[in-house]
């Protein structure tokens, strides 16, 4: 944000928030001032504080002006005002003698100027102060005699500067203070005692340094300390106990360190801890004895880490937590059964972005307030019936980017709750198997938000359909028991006995003999078709009526791949897997099958023959059309093109005969 608009919002802020000036209020140019005693200056027209303010002035906010240097008369005369802010003016110079003449500031803000030094002592006439803000500057060291005889300051930001290695008696003697930030320095290093004189401090920041290591000790005089930041720094470990005196602590942020495992009982001792970050480490393990009691709890953040799993009492002591996401570990491969066991009021869980192959039926069994799931983005590849049964208030289940290919028709009838579930962009197999979860589907699309992205990917003929869009009578034939007699693979490639087949439905049976000579003789390499009657004859029947439908194709016998119809003995039993093939099932050698169609009781298959010389003859055939097309269009536009030459040739000898 640049410093014009920064002025601006400040302007509008002050005009919005303080009275309107009364009519005999003398005030500067450039400046707005209120009646209760708030000025705000704006400008780079101001060099230096105005030396005409009124008198009740108490508040005194420049910003954006042209001051670059608070000499020792600058706030001279000013003996009510107690809040001074002077930011974004490119100050630089502040004389030692400034504050001499304003002891009685309570605070000062500094904020997103240019200064890279700080005169000894500059500070200290100001016993009264309780806020210092220099954050945004060039600072590179501060001296420990700044802050000298600052006995009653609070709060103190010097975010944002260039410091590299701050002294350890540096904050000697601020026994007060309750707030410190020194986050986005360059800080390498902290000495283990730097904060040990400020037993009062509630808040302090450290991220975005460049902390390698943490010294033994260095937070042990911190009792009342309830924030602690330490995220964005380069540390690889943790001393052990680091934390332990830490008891009030209610905030730690350790996330984007270099950690590859973590001390055993590290967070211990922090019965109040409502917020712990981890993520953006590098982390292989984590110790079984790692979480100390938290019944405070509300949000935990592990994620984008190493883990290819976790310890199974990893949450046991969290019983109060609403929140976990748990997701990006690319590597985390499975989670013990009883993982969850013990979040009874967990209300969201993200799992999304792992590598988790398989759930375990039992966990999730007992998160039973659990209202937001998300499985997104893994590579399960089956989830068991029950593996979301007890989850009675869940609202959404997101499963996309999966390797499902099938679910229970049943395993989302206990969650009378659900209104959003994503399942598109998995290998559906929309073969006998997806006829509950399909059925469920139909009933259920309201609840299904990508219900027309979810699609069958196998088999060939189902090949994206959406499974909303199959009905229950395309899979009627599972229930078909088909009880083959069939010749061995060798035996139906040497030739000429015919072979058996029975077909098994309720308790009337039918038989269909097949000659594999009986193919009708076709042109060769045309297109055939071959149509099978989609009712048994009656039991006394011992043959298939085979028809013609059309007079330009041949009708042969139909044949099934062998991928889905395998060949088995005279004990095994087959299960027809193709919608096609309702009653009756003829199996012969001969070509491919290609697709089938349903139509008033016959299944109309295509198929192309199998022949590689024939097939091979075909592809040549088609390139050599297609070559001589080209080579037909290319001297077509040649011919074009000098004819257009002639006839310009004869228009000049005509033009020119005539002239």
């Amino acid at each position: 944000m640049d410093s014009s608009v920064r002025g601006l919002l400040w302007f509008i802020l002050i005009l919005c928030t303080l009275p309107h000036l009364t009519c005999n209020m003398v005030c500067p140019n450039s400046c707005l001032c209120n009646f209760n005693g708030a000025v705000m200056c704006v400008g780079n027209a101001l060099t230096d504080i105005p030396k005409q303010l009124p008198s009740n002035t108490y508040m005194l906010f420049l910003n954006d002006t042209n001051m670059n240097v608070i000499n020792e008369q600058s706030l001279a005369n000013q003996d009510l005002v107690l809040r001074f802010s002077l930011t974004h003016s490119h100050l630089h110079t502040i004389h030692p003698q400034a504050f001499h003449v304003a002891p009685q500031l309570k605070s000062v803000k500094l904020s997103s100027n240019d200064l890279s030094t700080l005169p000894a002592r500059v500070f200290s006439p100001l016993t009264a102060l309780e806020q210092l803000y220099i954050d945004e500057n060039q600072l590179e060291t501060i001296a420990p005699e700044i802050f000298e005889g600052l006995v009653v300051l609070q709060h103190l930001d010097l975010r944002q500067n260039k410091l590299t290695s701050p002294a350890s008696d540096v904050f000697d003697g601020l026994t007060n203070l309750t707030l410190l930030n020194l986050g986005r320095n360059s800080i390498k290093y902290l000495p283990p005692t730097i904060f040990h004189s400020l037993p009062k401090l509630l808040s302090l920041s450290i991220y975005n340094n460049e902390l390698e290591v943490l010294e033994d000790g260095i937070f042990d005089e911190l009792v009342n300390l309830e924030e602690l930041k330490l995220h964005h720094n380069q540390i690889a470990s943790l001393p052990p106990q680091v934390f332990w005196s830490l008891r009030n602590l209610k905030t730690l942020t350790l996330s984007s360190n270099r950690f590859q495992t973590i001390p055993e009982k590290s967070f211990y001792n922090m019965p109040m801890l409502s917020q712990l970050t981890i993520y953006n480490n590098p982390l292989l393990s984590l110790p079984d004895e790692l979480m100390g009691h938290m019944p405070e709890m509300r949000e935990f953040y592990l994620y984008n880490t190493n883990l290819t799993t976790v310890p199974g009492n990893l949450f046991a002591n969290m019983s109060g937590l609403l929140r976990l996401n748990f997701h990006l570990n690319y590597k985390l491969r499975e989670l013990p059964s009883d993982l969850f066991c013990c979040l009874p009021v967990l209300q969201k869980l993200s799992l999304k972005s792992n590598n988790l192959h398989h759930l375990h039926p039992q966990l999730f069994s007992r998160l039973t307030k659990l209202g937001l799931l998300f499985l997104n983005d893994n590579k399960i590849q089956n989830i068991p019936e029950k593996t979301f049964q007890g989850l009675g208030e869940l609202l959404t289940i997101d499963l996309k980017k999966n390797h499902l290919n099938n679910l229970p028709g049943h395993i989302f009838l206990p969650n009378t709750a659900l209104r959003s579930l994503t399942l598109s962009d998995n290998p559906w197999d929309c073969t006998c198997g997806i006829r509950g979860i399909a059925r469920w589907i139909r009933h259920n699309q309201h609840v299904v938000i990508d219900k027309e992205d979810v699609m069958c990917q196998s088999p060939m003929y189902q090949l994206l359909r959406t499974i909303v869009s199959l009905r229950d009578e395309e899979f009627n034939f599972c229930d078909t028991t088909t009880v083959p007699s069939f010749p061995t693979l060798n035996e139906l490639h040497e030739t000429a006995q015919p072979f058996h087949t029975i077909s098994t439905i309720g308790q009337k049976t039918a038989s269909t003999t097949s000659l594999p000579g009986a193919t009708s003789a076709t042109t060769e390499g045309a297109t055939q078709q071959a149509t099978i009657p989609a009712t048994t004859k009656p039991a006394d029947s011992t043959t298939s009526e085979v028809k013609t439908h059309s007079t330009s194709l041949h009708t042969v016998s139909t044949t099934l791949p062998s991928e889905e119809f395998p060949l088995v003995s005279e004990t095994d039993s087959i299960h027809c897997k193709s919608a096609p093939f309702y009653d009756i099932l003829v199996v012969e050698q001969g070509p491919e099958f290609v697709h089938h169609n349903f139509h008033r009781g016959w299944v109309y298959v295509w198929y192309l023959p199998s022949d590689i010389t024939l097939a091979g003859l075909h592809m040549f055939c088609h390139i050599l059309l297609v070559a001589a097309g080209l080579f037909l269009i290319l001297a077509a536009m040649y011919s074009i093109y000098r004819l257009g030459k002639t006839m310009d040739k004869l228009k000049a000898e005509r033009a020119h005969n005539e002239g």
